[in-house]
This record gives structure tokens, C-alpha cells and sequence, in this order.
């Protein structure tokens, strides 16, 4: 790989969860340039997940703060940088030298490419009394709140794999589960649905959401709809925790690279956008499957195509 001077990067990644730390690492193998910048925690997402049980190779799962740790070393091993609380404004093209030009919250970053690996983050419910207790009783991180509610009576909201893990995640801590699932049927994989049901401390109220939220002395208030009947009902819980999908890390980029309907960043078949030389890869690609194990593929292969790009336009 041809070096660049001391102040233009081969590679901005944008995002050091596992998609943007797998890049970093096979960007530095290559021996390219290569920062991976982070508006928040390095690890994204996987970073506050309790326990990945399907990440090949860890035969007894791994945590993921450690699964963060280790991905952010072994970028380093191999030369890249790796630099936290780095939010990013915008991405444009300098017309006369042709580099990426990456506006941040400090300096710009130059760049022959970048690698957009921003992930997603939890989806919110948006009814009345939610954006007043986010952090007051309503959670999207079990990790991070659960132990807080030792012998309490919980909440969950989601159907999916996200909904049902962190609501057998809580159960170490509270004395009572209830999971609202607005349909009649969980989403959930087989395996996490058989380990819920012989769980005795979950109990599952389909067809439900929540219409309201609000505090009572030392209780959450839940006003509730049967999403069936349209019955109203009402029901008081400790905590309240949220998941009910995600919501791609993109505002950044509107008008700068296609985003599909959901606001994800739509790539070709070489992971690269609609601009030259800005890819994308994991959770945040339109189409992702929204897995480790397949963010991290992508990335590999997303640097694999870099690698190629800017071979092509250094030549």
C-alpha cells in the first residue's frame, strides 16, 4: 500500500463498534494509514450487551465490554488509531485534490477513503411521558440499569431477540418480569423463546402496548391499549425497559450519501455509497442482518474493497 504524508489518512472509519474495529484491523494489516473515530464508547452497542452467546469461536460466550476490549487491541496491535469522543459533522470531497475531507467537533480529517461503520441505536416509543423519564425508570441498556433493580418488579417492551435476551438478563436482579409484545407472537429465535419459557419469572402479555407513561410517588404509571380488543387498562412497575428495534446512526449524512426509507446507507455489492471512495458496513447498511458476526464479516470484506479503491486511485 502506498503511505500518505504525516496529515492524509488512507482510512477515516467512522464508528469503533465491532464493524468499525475489525476494519481498523484489517486496514492496518494492509498497512495502511487508518484512524477509527468515536463519538461515544469504543464497542458500540455490543459494548453495553451483557452476554454474546453467537460470536464464533467463544464456545462459552463472551461479555461484551470484553469482546469491545479485545477487538480495540488487536486494531492497535496492528497500527491503527483508535480515538474516542470524536463526533462527526459532515463528509464532503475537496474538489481540487480529490480527498475526503472529514469534519469532526475539532480539526478536519483528510482521508482517500472512509468507512462508514456508525451502527444504530434503540428505537423509543414516542408516546406522552417517555422523554421525561428516559433515565428516571425507563431504560434501553440491562446491562447498565439492570442491577439497580434488585427484588424490584420489571417491564419489559419488544417481541425480538433483544426484547426476550434482556428480559432473561434482568431476571438476575428483579423478582418479576412482564414482557409486552404488541403482537400475538414473539419474533424471537427458538432458542431464546424455549429459554424463556422456563424461565418462572416471565411473564409475557401479548397484543399490549404502552400509550403513557408517567411517575406515581415511587411507581411508573403504564396506561396501557390491547392492541386487539382496544381495551384500555393501567398497570404500576418499577422500571420500564425499551426494545423495540433501532434506528440508523445517519443524520450526518443526509444529502450526502442515499439512505433508504429507514434512513440506513444504501452500498453496492462492494460495500461503497453513492459517493466514491465512502463505504459502509454492519448495522448501519441498508440490509444489514444487524448481527455481530455479520458486521464484522462486511467490514472485512468493506476493507478488502477499499483496499482495491484506493489502489485504483493511487495508481
Amino acid at each position: 500500500m502506498q503511505k500518505s504524508d504525516d496529515t492524509t489518512y488512507d482510512l477515516v472509519i467512522i464508528g469503533a463498534g465491532p464493524a468499525g474495529l475489525t476494519a481498523a484491523t484489517y486496514a492496518g494489516r494492509e498497512g495502511m494509514k487508518v484512524v477509527a473515530i468515536e463519538k461515544a464508547a469504543v464497542g458500540g452497542m455490543a459494548a453495553i450487551t451483557d452476554m454474546i452467546d453467537n460470536y464464533p469461536g467463544f464456545d462459552q460466550g463472551i461479555e461484551g465490554i470484553e469482546l469491545a476490549e479485545r477487538l480495540r487491541k488487536q486494531a492497535e496491535r496492528f497500527g491503527a488509531e483508535v480515538r474516542t469522543g470524536v463526533g462527526v459533522k459532515s463528509i464532503s470531497r475537496d474538489q481540487n485534490s480529490g480527498l475526503l475531507m472529514i469534519a469532526t467537533d475539532g480539526a478536519s480529517l483528510v482521508a482517500h477513503a472512509a468507512l462508514i461503520a456508525t451502527g444504530s441505536t434503540y428505537r423509543h416509543l414516542d408516546v406522552p411521558g417517555e422523554a421525561e423519564l428516559i433515565g428516571k425508570g425507563i431504560s434501553f441498556c440491562a446491562t447498565c440499569d439492570g442491577p439497580m433493580y434488585r427484588g424490584r418488579e420489571l417491564v419489559v417492551v419488544g417481541g425480538g431477540n433483544s426484547a426476550v435476551q434482556e428480559s432473561l438478563f434482568l431476571t438476575r436482579f428483579a423478582s418479576r418480569v412482564r414482557l409486552l409484545v404488541r403482537s400475538s407472537a414473539l419474533r424471537a429465535s427458538d432458542i431464546l423463546q424455549d429459554d424463556l419459557k422456563r424461565n418462572d419469572k416471565i411473564e409475557i402479555v401479548y397484543n399490549t402496548s404502552i400509550t403513557a407513561l408517567r411517575r406515581e410517588n415511587t411507581k411508573l404509571h403504564l396506561d396501557l391499549k390491547n392492541n386487539t380488543t382496544g381495551e384500555q387498562s393501567a398497570t404500576d412497575t418499577d422500571g420500564v425497559f425499551v426494545f423495540v428495534g433501532l434506528i440508523a446512526n445517519t443524520q450526518m449524512l443526509e444529502g450526502i450519501v442515499d439512505l433508504d426509507s429507514q434512513g440506513f446507507v444504501i452500498t453496492d455489492a462492494r460495500y461503497q455509497t453513492s459517493l466514491p471512495g465512502v463505504f459502509a458496513a454492519g448495522d448501519v447498511r441498508s440490509g444489514s442482518t444487524w448481527q455481530i458476526a455479520s458486521a464484522v464479516g462486511e467490514a472485512a470484506a468493506a476493507t478488502l474493497a477499499i483496499r482495491e479503491y484506493l489502489h485504483e486511485t493511487k495508481r
